[in-house]
Order: structure tokens, then sequence, then C-alpha cells
């Protein structure tokens, strides 16, 4: 029942900007915590942005701190993920998933895939000249 659907991937040349946009149903995010990770070829899935249900604070990966911005509508069904000044570094396939067990984000650079309970489908980003 519980269902998160990404969009907003594409290719773009260095230097761009793209919008994510996470979908979800079945689950309301007001209660969450909720972030977006990314996995590049040959490398672990990682963290790059946290949305915290209980006081909307934000929090990011130092690799996209000042370049991304992750953010919910009023609704609090979906959940967005601004990239902008993109690099070829940020090529992969990224994801947005909610912990069902917090509502306040870790930090970042703490924060394990394992420990999320719900996935979308994931939306790829290709940064390329």
């Amino acid at each position: 029942q519980v269902q998160f659907v990404e969009s907003g991937g594409g290719t773009v040349q260095p230097g761009g900007s793209l919008r994510l946009s996470c979908a979800a149903s079945g689950l309301f995010l007001d209660y969450y915590a909720v972030s977006w990770f990314r996995q590049a070829p040959g490398k672990e899935r990682e963290a790059v942005s946290c949305f915290s249900a209980d006081d909307r604070s934000t929090s990011y990966a130092d690799s996209v701190k000042g370049r991304f911005t992750i953010s919910r509508d009023n609704a609090k069904t979906t959940v967005f993920l601004q990239m902008n000044s993109l690099k070829p570094e940020d090529t992969a396939v990224y994801y947005c998933a909610a912990n069902t067990m917090r509502r306040h984000c870790k930090e970042v650079h703490s924060i394990v895939a394992h420990e999320f309970d719900y996935w979308g489908q994931g939306t790829r980003v290709t940064v390329s000249s």
C-alpha cells in the first residue's frame, strides 16, 4: 500500500539544475524522517539529504551542501530535492526513503540505508557535456 514515486531526473550539462520530486501514498510524511539517497555505478548507496518531521529541519552531506535543497509541500505528501550547480560526480540514481522509527534525522554522515523502511524506485540523473 505504501508507495513512493520519484520523478524529475534526466540529463543535464555541468552547472545546470534539476528538481526531483517524491510523491508518497499510503504514508503521512508529517510523522517520519525522509531522506534522499543516491547510488553511482560501483559505489555504495549514500544519503545526501534528510528532512525532519518534528521541526522541519534539514541536513546535507558535505558533497552537496550549498548546492542541494530538500523541502516538503504544504499537503505533506511530496518531498523535493532542488539540485543546482550540478557536477559530473553527481551522476547517480536518486532515491527517496522514509524511516518509520524516527521523526528527527540523524546527521547525514551517520545515516545508513538499511534503517529506512520504504523506498521509491529511483530516478536517474546524468550530468555530462
